[in-house]
């Protein structure tokens, strides 16, 4: 069975490639419901080793006193390696068991909770979506904790791409550049996708890791209390997240005729009772929040001609059925905004198209970042940047041979201090600019005399001549799904390391169970 899957930051939404329909997965509830969604939620007990839930299952204990919920989870994805300790109380959790966790709690509710008849032992392959500026150990754990889970992971989809297959697909379009707006709960993304005869290619993105549906919530949530004087310091973490959930209840439910906005506090004040927010004043409040979205949309147009370059903005995500956003789009692009019939599944929806052999359709990722690694210049007295893979560089397709770049030379020192990044400019001086991203540091032994020492972070490093008479190659490579990895290896004597490249070489510090709480100032923007 092929399954399209949108790994959300507070939804995951499954589609299934089902003889050229591609529906949507749908599980029952624990109040008895059925819904087309499974919450990216896990929750702790008192004794977390013990007491822990995921899901639907951490869902129902959001309200139980002596449980913690961890809200957001994908947002952990950026800061954190498959060995980091996330907090629970007093335990601490690797990073990847928490994934690994969810992704097991989603594949048991597929097979005995969903409406799918699945054979017993049939392989769930499965294509992953993410963000299209998620960075490469995003994408490695991501991947990680769904094979440990037991899915048969085939392949990662930008989440901005897989929207414009399903676009292409519904519309029957075999040319033309349509832009991707895709405003997530977690992430934001806007990507310009070039169609032909089955094939989707994405030309360039530009996006804001933090920024989603999950903001809209916050200042709902801050404007409330605000009404009856109080804020959010002032909560527990039950009651917080309870506030939150009933803020995006009613933000999803809003239209553009809603006026106000009834917050019932029965069950989350000890005081109770009920408060009135304004639409107009929070879409005040909230309109920076949809101006940063369209700042970067605008720049990403601006690289390519302006709107005119473009067939249509196809609108979808989540957080994009807020009436707010639909009408700061038309007041910019008028009849080119074409809103997603399906807001909170098009991405699925295309992940199960393209996982769909039949489909016909075939995609060309690109890097949507610089990947590089920093190096001493003039005999150590300035440090410059090598871009290892440029932004925009196109990645292999699935079944390709990988990305392959090297880097050959003579060291100078006994060992090698390999500090690796990402960005999402390079400036003038080819210096990366905009957010920068570090990832491992990596130590490779280049005096002979060191290859049989295992740890090699306690050895200075100096000048030396056996390492300098030794021929030395870099190979590094990307493949299908962005994950890059190096082999460095001394030519002269044959010894030789490989590195998957990642966050993971750093410390570990703990993350916080209250993630949950976490806020975000937007910066301000001058209306028009």
């Amino acid at each position: 069975m092929k399954l399209g899957v949108d790994f959300g930051t507070t939804r995951i939404v499954v589609s299934v490639a089902d003889r050229g329909n591609y529906p949507l997965v749908s599980f029952e509830c624990p109040d008895g419901a059925s819904r087309e969604w499974f919450p990216a939620l896990a929750a702790f007990g008192d004794n977390a080793e013990t007491q822990c839930a995921f899901g639907w299952d951490a869902w129902s204990k959001q309200a139980e006193p002596g449980w913690t919920t961890i809200r957001s989870l994908k947002r952990l994805l950026s800061e954190v390696g498959p060995d980091t300790p996330i907090g629970v109380g007093q335990h601490r959790f690797p990073a990847v068991a928490l994934y690994r966790g969810l992704a097991t709690a989603l594949k048991t509710a597929i097979l005995t909770s969903s409406n799918l008849t699945i054979a017993a032992g049939e392989p769930l392959q499965t294509i992953l979506g993410i963000p299209a500026h998620a960075n490469s150990n995003q994408r490695f754990l991501t991947a990680e904790a769904f094979r440990l889970a037991g899915f048969d992971v085939l392949a990662m989809l930008n989440e901005p791409s897989a929207a414009a297959i399903e676009f292409g697909h519904r519309n029957k379009m075999t040319k033309d550049r349509i832009l991707v707006y895709d405003l997530g709960g977690g992430t934001f993304d806007a990507s310009i996708v070039a169609m032909s005869e089955g094939e989707r290619s994405v030309l360039a993105s530009e996006g804001i890791s933090t920024l989603g549906g999950d903001e809209f919530d916050l200042v709902l949530a801050e404007m409330a209390l605000e009404t009856v004087g109080s804020d959010s310091s002032q909560l527990n973490q039950r009651q917080w997240f309870q506030l939150i959930e009933a803020c995006r209840e009613k933000k999803e439910a809003l239209h553009p005729n809603t006026r106000k906005v009834e917050i019932d506090f029965d069950g989350i004040l000890e005081q109770g009772g009920r408060t009135t927010v304004q639409v107009a004043d929070y879409y005040e409040r909230a309109w920076p929040l949809v101006a940063e979205t369209t700042h970067a949309t605008g720049d990403l147009l601006a690289l390519w001609g302006g709107i005119d370059a473009v067939e249509a903005v196809y609108v979808t995500g989540g957080g994009s059925e807020l009436p707010l956003v639909s009408r700061q789009l038309r007041e910019q692009y008028g009849k080119k905004v074409k809103r997603s019939a399906y807001m909170q599944a098009a991405t699925a929806i295309g992940l199960a198209i393209h996982a769909d052999h039949d489909s016909g359709y075939t995609l060309r990722e690109r890097f949507h970042q610089y990947f590089g690694v920093w190096r001493e210049a003039d005999l150590g007295r300035r440090i410059v940047f090598d871009p290892i893979f440029e932004k925009g560089v196109e990645l292999p397709a699935v079944g390709e041979a990988p990305l392959l770049v090297r880097r050959r030379y003579r060291p100078a020192h006994n060992l090698g201090h390999f500090r690796f990044l990402e960005s999402t400019r390079i400036g003038q001086d080819r210096q990366p600019a905009g957010e920068i991203t570090y990832w491992d540091e990596i130590l490779f032994p280049f005096d002979p005399a060191l290859q049989a020492t295992a740890e090699l972070s306690g050895i200075d490093i100096w000048h030396n001549h056996r390492a300098s008479q030794c021929d030395v190659e870099e190979r590094y490579r990307c493949d299908a799904n962005g994950l890059v990895s190096v082999e460095i290896e001394n030519l002269s004597t044959g010894h030789a390391r490989v590195y998957p490249l990642a966050r993971w070489g750093q410390k570990a510090e703990p993350v916080p169970a209250e993630n949950a709480a976490r806020k975000r100032k937007p910066r301000k923007a001058a209306k028009g």
